[in-house]
């Protein structure tokens, strides 16, 4: 159903730009390629959850003469482009829509609502929430609450008030960071009481290149993770505040079962 109400023909929106890779997300499920008049230059990356979308789309850099030379109505933005350059383009007269970091999924729903408003696409909007909510409800209490550690390489971890908190309680795991938000992990705490599952961000290839000594490759995590890791998500699902997390928690949640 979400594939026929996406590929159904739509008229051509606003002509749109992204400034970032996590906007381009956004605006390459939401606007009709033919309005888009530019992506950031990560567009395609390994780390672009919708990269092969990005094919034969211009990528252009996130600087005003490149904006403006593409004649945008709209540019959405999610960390890209500094206040200088929102500011300039205001008074252009191009509307500029913000992308924010998302705590849960009812962030991601009204950011999908935002930018499908401002592309006059809110009917793609809801259908991708739809399927989101979907992914979430097959997800729900699996693991019954077990307590799980998320690490990436660089050793971060994530606990209440973020979107991967988020994702693991769709699952039904818990959080076994020690504080709300964004942390680093405890090596002590992680000897001391090791957690039931862990759940590993950003392994894949692509992040590993710049963090071959971080702590996530301690050995005191990869003791706790021996036995223990049930999954290993890819940092094209987990890099931005998008609606694409759910499937992170729904692969979580087939593992419970495993």
């Amino acid at each position: 159903m979400l594939a026929l109400t996406l590929a159904a023909p739509a008229a051509a929106g606003p002509k749109v730009f992204s400034l970032d890779q996590c906007a381009d997300q956004y605006v390459l499920a939401l606007s009709p390629r033919e309005a888009i008049v530019g992506l950031s230059t990560r567009a395609d990356d390994a780390d672009s959850r919708l990269r092969e979308q990005a094919g034969g789309l211009p990528l252009r850099r996130s600087t005003l003469e490149s904006v403006l030379a593409a004649k945008p109505d709209v540019v959405v933005r999610h960390w890209g482009g500094d206040a200088r350059l929102l500011a300039a383009l205001r008074r252009h007269g191009v509307a500029v829509v913000d992308v924010p970091e998302a705590q849960d999924f009812d962030d991601v729903r009204a950011s999908l609502r935002a930018v499908g408003a401002a592309l006059g696409q809110p009917a793609r909007a809801e259908a991708l929430s739809r399927e989101m909510d979907r992914r979430l409800a097959r997800a729900a209490g699996a693991w019954g609450g077990a307590r799980a550690l998320y690490v990436t390489p660089g050793g971060a971890t994530a606990g209440e008030g973020t979107l991967i908190g988020a994702m693991l309680k769709a699952a039904g795991l818990s959080s076994a960071a020690e504080r709300p938000g964004y942390s680093t992990v405890s090596l002590e705490q992680l000897v001391m009481k090791p957690p039931t599952a862990v759940v590993l961000g950003f392994f894949d290839s692509f992040m590993l290149a710049n963090t071959y000594w971080g702590p996530g490759r301690h050995q005191a995590l990869r003791g706790a993770a021996e036995g223990r890791t049930i999954a290993s998500l890819p940092g094209a699902v987990l890099g931005c505040p998008g609606w694409f997390v759910a499937e992170a928690a729904e692969t979580l949640a087939a593992r419970a079962s495993k």
